[in-house]
């Protein structure tokens, strides 16, 4: 099999951006190899290139069809991804791409996923480095989410749609092969997370009662945008006796108030992060239909959604809680009768609407000390595109 590039930085102990310009000028040569898919896993895995999943062989071939969609320089980094600070240029980025699955016309989100997650308010680098088991969470909104099949829908979260699959893996292997986050060397994750290895999902908007996600955000409707979030595993919501959005509500807040969050863990509350609450359609119709703005139901939340102090261990309340800052209001009452809010504000939380027929919902508690950043699809001339068509290159 001809012209095999090396599609990474790869493997290395040396995490500091010193080292970067030596590796950088070595990684971006091709080779050749035999023509064999276990012989070409293997060599992966062996050189730090896999997530551990089977790869697709990016020929020069498959990364220059990857390529054709990229209309901007291909060698240009369009971001430095930490904490390597390895240069993600489109066509490493491409490389990557192919190794993951995706198909061509993925590719623009990929690169605008990767420009999000570089955005200094979302600290990458704690969150590749942490030892908590946090991972970026890709939410794509707008006529890009429909234009690649992204599912809104049944299983969001879950296998079955290309477009999650390979485009949330293409993002998790370069931030190992461009990042460095190799675990146990600059992922310290304790546990780590299935998010991990992928975490895609579009926002369902048809379904929600509330203006989508971008639009809240300040963009317009026709914008396609992704948002990405630093966020653990999806903790299940359950509930389908309540009748009325009081009882519903009650359950959701009572489940997002766990002391073992880093929302609610950390002792400085300006740290606390951007919660985020998904909300299944079914549950948001509830919601709505009892008259609550997205605005309304994120204030509910910030003074209802709070852990009692008595619920945590002595030691945290001692070295975190005594003195915080998260008391505003409470000084009155004994610490032991305090609680604890899992934001700074009530803008802080974050609503999406996401799934198919069922009542389940999820609270995705955050890495504290991070912010969603948001991004929407431009063409390398700075203006807005309206449909991937204009991004391809003939």
């Amino acid at each position: 099999m001809p012209d095999f590039p090396a599609p990474a930085i790869g493997r290395t102990s040396e995490l500091d951006a010193s080292v970067d310009a030596t590796v950088d000028a070595t990684v971006d040569a091709t080779f050749d190899m035999a023509d064999d898919l276990d012989a070409i896993n293997r060599l992966c895995i062996e050189r730090g290139w896999s997530d551990g999943l089977p790869i697709v062989p990016p020929t020069t071939t498959r990364v220059a069809q990857m390529l054709a969609w990229c209309d901007r320089p291909h060698d240009a980094p369009i971001a430095h991804i930490a904490p390597r600070r390895g240069a993600a240029t489109p066509r490493r980025l491409a490389a990557n791409a192919v190794m993951a699955g995706c198909r061509p016309e993925y590719f623009p989100l990929v690169m605008l996923a990767i420009e999000a997650l570089c955005d200094e308010a979302f600290n990458l680098h704690g969150i590749q480095t942490t030892t908590h088991p946090v991972a970026p969470l890709i939410i794509v909104n707008g006529p890009i989410a429909r234009e690649l099949d992204i599912n809104a829908g049944h299983n969001a979260f879950g296998p079955g749609r290309q477009a999650n699959a390979a485009i949330g893996r293409a993002i998790r292997l370069a931030l190992l092969n461009i990042g460095g986050a190799i675990p146990g060397v600059g992922d310290m994750a304790t546990l780590g997370s299935p998010a991990k290895y992928t975490w895609c999902v579009a926002e369902n908007e048809i379904d929600s009662p509330w203006e989508p996600l971008h639009v809240e955000r300040g963009f317009a409707f026709e914008a396609s945008t992704v948002t990405v979030v630093g966020g653990e595993g999806p903790h299940n919501i359950t509930d389908h006796e309540s009748t009325d959005a009081a009882g519903l509500l009650k359950g959701i807040c009572n489940s997002m108030a766990i002391p073992g969050a880093n929302n609610a863990a950390v002792g400085d509350v300006r740290f606390a992060g951007e919660p985020m609450l998904v909300l299944c359609p079914e549950h948001a119709a509830l919601i709505a239909t009892a008259g609550y703005s997205k605005r309304d139901l994120k204030q509910h939340l910030f003074e209802n959604a709070r852990v009692p102090v008595r619920n945590y261990p002595d030691a945290i309340i001692e070295n975190r809680l005594r003195n915080s800052g998260r008391f505003d209001g409470q000084l009155d009452l004994p610490l032991h009768e305090r609680r604890v809010p899992l934001a700074a504000r009530a803008e802080d939380f974050m609503v999406i609407v996401l799934g198919g027929a069922g009542k389940h919902s999820a609270f995705i508690p955050t890495f504290a000390i991070t912010r969603a950043v948001t991004r929407v699809l431009r063409r390398a001339d700075g203006r807005v595109a309206a449909s991937l068509a204009e991004l391809r290159r003939d």
